[in-house]
């Protein structure tokens, strides 16, 4: 999982060094966000991630959430710098609503680098293709979150993909994701 946080992190980044302010209004085929709405989103979630990784208490007021596109991306880089440190994955962490398993709050963190880094990546027209080995991590990761996903509104529907879909395809669509979606 680390090693696929940190290629997700980068392409993460790459993406969002490459949205123009024209983008910024756009919509992203997660429906609730446009992709200023969806960065601003990342940018309270990766710093978090990244506290959470090392274990950090909380501050007692939030800071306020990245919005600049090159500032998210380096954010998304330093949570997975966080999550490389040996005992980051160890024991339980404070992440998003509350307490849990370190484990599982990087793997949340992987499927929010891959899914909304796709998101904004089609929203802006680039590309955004994890390796092979990375994207079997993401569907595995996707496959173990999506009934609770659902539950909470996270995720869609599944969608239908061809069995000979590659894994990340597999993975978008089980998250309720088109593949085929376009601005």
């Amino acid at each position: 999982m680390q090693t696929a946080l940190t290629e997700l992190a980068e392409l993460f980044a790459t993406t969002t060094a490459r949205i123009t302010p024209e983008q910024l209004d756009r919509p992203t085929p997660c429906t609730d966000f446009t992709v200023r709405q969806l960065l601003a989103h990342l940018g309270g979630v990766l710093p978090d991630s990244e506290r959470a990784a090392h274990k950090l208490p909380r501050p007692a007021a939030p800071a306020a959430a990245l919005t600049e596109p090159v500032a998210v991306g380096e954010s998304a880089r330093r949570a997975a710098a966080a999550w490389q440190v040996p005992s980051a994955l160890d024991g339980d962490t404070l992440f998003g609503p509350g307490e849990m398993p370190a484990g599982f709050a990087a793997a949340v963190t992987l499927q929010e680098l891959a899914l909304h880094g796709w998101d904004l990546a089609r929203a802006a027209g680039v590309d955004y293709v994890p390796g092979e080995a990375a994207a079997e991590t993401v569907l595995a990761v996707v496959e173990q979150l999506a009934e609770r996903a659902r539950a909470n509104g996270s995720y869609g529907p599944a969608l239908p993909a061809p069995a000979d879909s590659a894994a990340f395809e597999r993975a978008l669509a089980a998250s309720g994701r088109n593949p085929g979606w376009a601005a």
